[in-house]
């Protein structure tokens, strides 16, 4: 199984260098001078292989330069390449909170109180952190985004295939409202 490290976002200026959006914890290792990347266009599954020839950041963002990558054009064709490795090519964890994105795809999820909540279908990265994007049990064409962090997601046991959710009010019921309490008193109710 293949694992996506990056995304080629757009080119940067005329000398052939590309935006690239992280999806790594190791970026040092993964784009580092003389790294050989597998890429692909979403949906496809022939790889090329491209050298690091450069890497820099610039404004919060991974530059790259790669080998036979020298102007603008061959650089904008890039855009949306998907940069990936395999999945048996990783090193186990020693951290027990750490997870690998293909571990948690096809996971149950389930409510603190063993509720059946869906499967965790994807896991995507923002820029303001993780989410499980869960396609529920009662409606296969619903999907509700749950931020992955041990508040909400307090267990994660891969050998039991779960995941346990401990949503705040609201988040799994898009139809939730909070009780009414009456007039509010800063609007001048009595």
């Amino acid at each position: 199984m293949e694992l996506v490290v990056g995304r080629v976002a757009k080119s940067h200026g005329v000398k052939g260098e590309i935006v690239v959006e992280v999806r790594t914890d190791e970026p040092d290792e993964r784009f580092a001078l003389g790294a050989v990347l597998h890429a692909r266009r979403p949906r496809e599954t022939v790889t090329h292989d491209y050298t690091v020839e450069a890497a820099r950041e610039h404004s919060g963002r991974l530059l790259l330069r790669l080998h036979g990558v020298s102007d603008r054009a061959t650089a904008d064709a890039l855009r949306g390449t998907l940069f990936v490795v395999d999945s048996n090519e990783l090193e186990a964890s020693d951290d027990p909170d750490e997870f690998y994105d293909h571990e948690l795809e096809g996971l149950r999820a389930v409510h603190v109180d063993g509720t059946e909540i869906g499967t965790v279908r994807e896991v995507l990265h923002t820029g303001a952190g993780e989410l499980l994007a869960i396609r529920t049990s009662g409606d296969a064409s619903r999907e509700v985004l749950v931020p992955f962090v041990t508040a909400i997601v307090p267990t994660v046991s891969i050998a039991d295939g779960l995941v346990t959710v401990d949503p705040p009010a609201g988040l799994l019921d898009p139809d939730f409202e909070p009780a009414d309490d009456g007039p509010d008193e800063a609007a001048g109710g009595e």
